[in-house]
């Protein structure tokens, strides 16, 4: 009796201690059966909830961590039970090749399926235009060209090849597309923005159709990234990761439409903005993370913080167990933490333990990860198909990227010189933007803020595409600077504007003027009295009401991306411009922010935009 009351006795401490780190008791009969999550005729819901009865709180809690690629080898994923991987920007495999990355993907699965509960993780890359990590990959015009070509389906188009080219490389999680609603040009991410009214948002979220497919475990499809909840669009000043000083009336309006729209379009995942509302970090905000995304638009899917959102919380660098809690409270199901995933896997743990975060709050963030994993058909085929790789970067893919650069051109202004004639003429061409496929494909191109550089990815240069356009008699002449110009050209095309920039370093909270290379360029080629076309390569609006007069023509061709041909083929009239203006386009900086509705008078009104007429 003593050896049954010491046996009982030890059984019942054993089975208390599981139950507190989270462990299932599960029938005895069952460790022989196969587990009803590995079947894939069960429906998700009874997969989900079998494999999380089997789940202890380290599992869950590892799932619920998303570590960097640089910092978590996939024995140290493993190990950790991370529930995803991610690659930052410019966070690449050597080499950066469709097959290096399904190498280093599937090394992840490898190690994550190894373990106990064979749980893959889900890999996640920016997907911002293109699958722009990784060389060779098709690059697309940014969103605001998107938004000014105004042809949702052409977009869906867009997001299908983007899928494609990710899960070609064993990518199967896009951080795509950004639904801001951008109100002030001077920050740094309005070209990620399809336009200034929520209108432009909603109608170009098709894109998440044509990334996620008509189902999530097709092999081209990828799950999307609606991004980022709520008003990183509206910040005061435009200052990036700013406070959006609004009221709620006005968030409903302005910047929460392009979320309802995803939601109805099925998006996966949401991310977390990093701004603030009224004060408030967005990342530690239950009522909109909760009760307006998941409550009042019934998002299902998953929500995914920021790069170190949670550290911002209280203002300090690092994070808090009372910023894990907050987060995770206000309902982050996921939590972006590149590097410190190992401090932020014991911290929430300890945070459940000492019941800040009820444990149905950790239940409810697996069960929507773990989702979204059997819906991605992770569990079944977690390794790359390296099939899709033959259309990698194609022929195809390039053609439609073209398409988006022709449709995405604005003509702003035009005396009769355009288009260029392709026979008989003389063309100069200059400007740091008419040779640079860098220029044009600006800021998250192979890296984070991209980078200059004639060739630093495949496609055609503006340049190129002049020249290859240019018919019988005609002959077309290139200088950066414009040295060589005289009066025996029939025209001048200056191709001017910004180079690359992403988040943070592309504020400009000084104005939105042409630099000094620009405005030198510009006065040299008039002075030679040759009619003068100007291309502005830009994320946004410029301020360039001071030297409009001086020109002849004017195009705005924003970034057009990899297939700057296909501004060429509206320079040349092979196809008639019918890009409008989805952002009001300023009579000087002081101006900003203006947006439709406003009353302010601007240069160019939204939805303005010329065609030529057809003789």
């Amino acid at each position: 009796m003593l050896l049954l009351r010491t046996t009982r006795s030890l059984r019942t401490t054993v089975l208390a201690g599981l139950l507190l780190a989270g462990t299932a008791l599960l029938p005895m009969a069952s460790a022989s059966a196969t587990p009803l999550y590995k079947n894939p005729q069960a429906t998700v819901s009874d997969r989900v909830e079998d494999l999380m009865a089997r789940m202890t709180l380290d599992d869950k809690i590892g799932q619920m961590t998303e570590g960097e690629r640089g910092a978590a080898t996939p024995a140290q994923s493993a190990a950790a039970r991370l529930g995803s991987i991610l690659s930052g920007g410019g966070s690449t495999p050597a080499p950066n090749t469709p097959a290096g990355w399904a190498d280093m993907i599937d090394a992840y699965q490898r190690a994550a399926t190894s373990t106990g509960l064979g749980i893959p993780i889900v890999y996640g890359s920016d997907t911002v235009h293109g699958h722009n990590n990784a060389y060779g990959a098709t690059v697309f015009p940014h969103n605001i060209g998107l938004g000014a070509a105004n042809d949702p389906a052409l977009v869906r188009q867009i997001g299908a090849v983007t899928a494609d080219e990710a899960a070609a490389t064993g990518v199967k999680w896009g951080f795509a597309p950004c639904l801001c609603v951008a109100r002030d040009d001077r920050w740094g991410r309005t070209y990620e923005s399809f336009g200034e009214i929520p209108a432009n948002a909603v109608a170009n979220s098709v894109v998440i159709e044509g990334l996620q497919g008509s189902s999530l475990g097709a092999s081209t499809s990828i799950m999307a990234t609606a991004k980022h909840f709520i008003g990183d669009g509206g910040t005061t000043g435009g200052v990036d990761q700013g406070n959006t000083q609004i009221g709620l009336d006005e968030l409903r309006t302005i910047h929460l439409p392009p979320f309802q729209a995803a939601v109805d379009h099925g998006v996966g995942s949401v991310m977390i903005s990093y701004n603030s509302w009224n004060g408030v970090k967005d990342h530690g905000n239950k009522f909109l993370i909760t009760d307006l995304l998941k409550g009042e638009l019934h998002f299902s899917g998953y929500v995914i913080s920021d790069w170190n959102g949670i550290d911002q919380i209280d203002g300090q660098s690092g994070f808090t167990p009372a910023e894990v809690s907050q987060a995770v409270n206000a309902g982050i199901d996921m939590v972006m933490v590149p590097n410190d995933y190992l401090k932020f896997i014991s911290t929430l743990k300890a945070e459940v333990l000492n019941g800040h975060v009820p444990m149905a709050r950790i239940d409810d963030a697996n069960r929507r990860i773990l989702t979204k994993k059997f819906e991605l058909g992770l569990f079944e085929h977690p390794y790359t198909d390296r099939s899709l790789q033959k259309d990698f970067g194609s022929a195809a893919h390039h053609a439609l990227a073209r398409q988006a650069a022709r449709e995405s051109q604005v003509l702003l202004k035009n005396d009769g010189v355009l288009p260029l004639a392709k026979t008989d003429n003389k063309i100069f061409v200059a400007g740091k933007n008419a040779n640079d496929l860098g220029n044009q494909a600006g800021g998250w191109t192979l890296t984070w803020q991209g980078r200059s550089g004639e060739r630093v990815i495949p496609g055609t240069t503006i340049l190129d595409g002049i020249k290859a356009g240019a018919g019988k008699g005609t002959g077309v002449t290139y200088d950066r600077a414009g040295n060589g110009i005289g009066a025996g050209y029939k025209v001048a095309v200056a191709v001017v504007g910004e180079t690359p920039y992403a988040e943070g370093q592309g504020d400009r909270p000084n104005g939105l003027g042409l630099d000094a290379e620009d405005l030198a360029l510009i006065g040299k080629l008039k002075a030679a009295r040759v009619p003068l076309v100007v291309v502005t390569v830009s994320g946004r609006p410029l301020d360039i009401a001071a030297q409009l007069p001086s020109f002849n023509g004017l195009v705005a061709a924003w970034l057009p991306g990899s297939e700057g041909a296909g501004v060429a083929d509206v320079l040349y009239g092979d196809y008639n411009p019918a890009g409008k203006l989805s952002f009001t386009w300023p009579t000087s900086s002081s101006q900003e922010p203006i947006n439709a509705g406003d009353g302010k008078q601007g240069l160019f009104p939204y939805g303005y935009g010329l065609s030529y007429r057809r003789r």
